[in-house]
């Protein structure tokens, strides 16, 4: 074999080589980024499992808040529905539309000391605010993960490569409604 058979045969195995590495990167990134989203779906999986105890220990208390209290069955189921379409954009926004009703329920439980007073009210209130910072957590992981994958998929010569083998950018798991992004204002 002559010198430049040697040579194309070096830039053969080389390229080679490069489209297997970049191959196994892209599949490491999608794989974390899917263990994020899974991460998230477990959060939510459980926040989803603590609002019917939540709902049903402070029915009895809350006459006067049956409305808030039938509004948040209401968006859990909505949320339950857009979690097992698969659909980011309206998980998302069914999220934060139950996120935004939880703390309207947490600052209603303040205004009744009898309930708030009640150790399995108080549990679950906790568990959710634990779950509600999990899930915080979980998106930024996930998002952060989106954020690497996308960049890889979409910078030179990785969108190449990523555009021959398949591989797509994800969505990010964000705040879609901006009255989202506001305080909630506690008048005392």
């Amino acid at each position: 074999m002559s010198t430049l058979g040697y040579i194309i045969l070096a830039i053969v195995v080389v390229i080679a080589l490069w489209l297997i590495a970049s191959y196994n990167k892209f599949v490491k990134m999608k794989n974390r980024t899917d263990e994020g989203w899974s991460d998230i779906d477990v959060q939510l999986k459980r926040r989803h499992d603590l609002i019917p105890n939540l709902v049903s220990s402070v029915k009895g208390y809350m006459k006067h808040e049956k409305e808030l209290l039938e509004n948040i069955t209401k968006a859990r189921s909505q949320a339950m529905s857009a979690q097992e379409s698969g659909d980011t954009k309206a998980l998302a926004s069914a999220e934060g539309m139950l996120g935004g009703m939880l703390g309207k329920l947490q600052i209603a439980v303040e205004a009744y000391p009898d309930l708030k007073a009640n150790q399995n009210v108080g549990q679950l209130m906790d568990e959710l605010s634990d779950t509600e910072n999990k899930i915080q957590a979980a998106r930024r992981f996930y998002n952060g993960m989106v954020r690497d994958f996308n960049t890889a998929v979409q910078q030179f010569p990785g969108n190449l490569i990523a555009g021959m083998l398949g591989f797509k950018a994800y969505e990010f798991f964000e705040v879609e409604d901006a009255s989202e992004r506001k305080n909630v204002e506690v008048s005392l």
